[in-house]
């Protein structure tokens, strides 16, 4: 109770709605939409990973509530892709009321083919798609690392032992902090956490 009612609030203060589950358009690649709890939110935040002269890149952004709470917490700039055409309109209906909306971005892209622009320095997933999926994200992430070399954080909230496995053999990749959420919530879940992993800026593996 206690969490739903930092859930409301949250959305209240931002402006913005973004609560629910939405599975319609998920498959077997592509998971469906829940958001991340504020309180997890609030550990990133606080974590002070995530400063203002920094770029996120939310993938699998569905309403926008990493972007927004995230810009409004650290201002930083956000852009959240979204490939879902009716999850993407409510988080452009969000945009247009939210209080951080002036230092948020909402994209319509697959995550496999979108393009990461040179200022994106961290990188935030909540298990949006399937390792086929992410092995094919990362190839664009490397590719824009080393177009313009520059230390890029990557936020793993939630992770699956599949994503855990197939980030080790990323040889570019180190891994840097873990976030544990487990006191936010019953059962002492292991996977609630958010794992920090690098790409170092001096290019250097």
């Amino acid at each position: 109770m206690k969490e739903d009612k930092n859930e409301t609030r949250w959305d209240k203060l931002l402006q913005i709605q973004t609560m629910g589950r939405d599975d319609s358009n998920a498959d077997q690649y592509r998971y469906p939409y829940e958001p991340t709890p504020y309180s997890v939110l609030e550990k990133l935040a606080n974590s002070g990973l995530i400063r203002k002269n920094n770029t996120l890149l939310d993938y699998g952004c569905g309403k926008g509530r990493v972007d927004f709470f995230l810009s409004y917490q650290t201002r930083c700039q956000s852009i959240g892709i979204e490939y879902d055409e009716r999850i993407f309109d409510k988080a452009i209906q969000n945009k247009e009321k939210a209080s951080s909306a002036g230092r948020v971005s909402i994209e319509l892209a697959n995550a496999e083919r979108y393009t990461i622009p040179g200022e994106v320095d961290c990188i935030y997933f909540f298990n949006p798609f399937s390792v086929e999926l992410l092995q094919k994200v990362f190839s664009r992430i490397l590719d824009s690392y080393y177009e313009n070399i520059r230390t890029i954080q990557l936020f793993f909230y939630y992770p699956s032992n599949e994503y855990i496995s197939y980030l080790m053999t990323v040889e570019e990749l180190m891994f840097s902090d873990e976030i544990d959420c487990r006191d936010l919530f019953p059962g002492e879940d292991p996977r609630e956490k958010i794992l920090v992993f690098c790409l170092e800026g001096n290019g250097e593996v």
